[in-house]
């Protein structure tokens, strides 16, 4: 069954896209044990899926039917690229395409991406309608062979095809989001959402900072309720997104601000059981296990050299227990699978 903004079940309690954490393994362990309602990938930058010379970027596409509903997000400046980035996603199987005009790194908005995107509605506009004339097309049966990528890409799209497991084969249309932040200085999210509504986005998610904030001070919740008021007099769903902790604030937040939901980001790493009513109840133990399944996961899917990407997510698992900084001092050291399960599992032998 096809997944819907609007008909799926209320309230959605999902995963927020962050860059450099919520890749593959992330999401695995996360769809395992706590099940969020929808979850995205990490975003990928368009223009690079298609100038790159190497195929590296499509693998923060790498998905699992057990990730299901999940969202590809895509950021860039350039409305051709993302036509082309719809196709390629659609193509993937995945439930839906989110553009990001929220991130506010300077690597991206310096370049008219993310966040920046607030400051020019017209190519955000323009930039929606490409991607959904891209899902429209490739509905029709426009196939990704026509879009010029290298055999290189192109064998890199159907190992990513087969390692998901996906089982569509029908070409339905799937919906267009658009997740973003309530300015760029100043608070201009009532206006801005106005424009992104012109096109007509299945669900917008609003974080509830500024592009200047960064990630610094509190989340606006009051400046996210009145554009959700807005985005609730149409069809779009309308998602909240910012300093939420736990499930029962993630229920507030949500009748609050009249939601159809929230996305957890921050509070989610280093425990997949945020999802659960029991969630403070995770255990020394299950954080350990936890850590090395995400690590064997990370392994499997990226090469050695990448394996220092996993010292983060060490850092979030193994907190608040006994000798817990001992071995996450260890830990955050360690340049393979090998060295952290050794770690890990005289850990958990010491913990018995």
């Amino acid at each position: 069954m096809s997944f819907s903004w609007q008909s799926s079940p209320k309230p959605l309690i999902g995963l927020s896209p962050m860059d450099g954490i919520t890749d593959f393994a992330f999401r695995q362990i996360h769809a395992k044990y706590g099940s969020p309602s929808v979850m995205f990938t990490e975003f990928t930058n368009v223009e690079g899926i298609f100038m790159s010379q190497t195929d590296h970027l499509l693998n923060d596409l790498r998905y699992h039917i057990a990730q299901r509903p999940i969202i590809a997000q895509i950021f860039g400046s350039t409305p051709e690229y993302f036509y082309k980035a719809a196709i390629v996603c659609a193509d993937l199987g995945f439930d839906g395409i989110d553009i990001n005009m929220g991130c506010p790194a300077k690597t991206v908005a310096h370049l008219g991406g993310g966040a920046a995107l607030i400051a020019k509605p017209e190519l955000a506009k323009q930039i929606i309608r490409s991607v959904k004339l891209g899902v429209l097309d490739w509905s029709n049966g426009k196939k990704i062979e026509e879009l010029q990528l290298s055999d290189l890409k192109l064998q890199k799209i159907a190992e990513l095809k087969t390692f998901s497991q996906n089982q569509k084969t029908n070409r339905e249309i799937i919906p267009v989001s658009v997740k973003t932040r309530i300015g760029i200085e100043q608070i201009v999210v009532e206006d801005w959402v106005k424009h992104l509504l012109e096109e007509q986005p299945k669900n917008i998610t609003i974080h509830g900072r500024t592009l200047k904030q960064m990630y610094s001070g509190q989340a606006d919740w009051e400046a996210i309720g009145k554009a959700a008021q807005i985005i609730k007099e149409t069809d779009t769903t309308a998602l909240g997104n910012g300093d939420v902790l736990t499930l029962d604030e993630a229920h507030q937040k949500i009748k609050d601000y009249n939601l159809d939901g929230v996305l957890i980001g921050r509070a989610a790493m280093g425990n997949p059981l945020i999802w659960k009513k029991d969630q403070n109840t995770i255990t020394p133990k299950q954080k350990l296990q936890f850590a090395l399944e995400h690590a064997t996961l990370h392994a499997q899917t990226k090469n050695e050299k990448m394996f220092l990407q996993m010292r983060k997510h060490f850092s979030f698992y193994i907190t608040n227990f006994p000798f817990a900084n001992e071995i996450k001092i260890k830990l955050i050291q360690t340049k393979n699978l090998e060295e952290a399960t050794e770690i890990i599992n005289s850990a958990l032998q010491t913990l018995e």
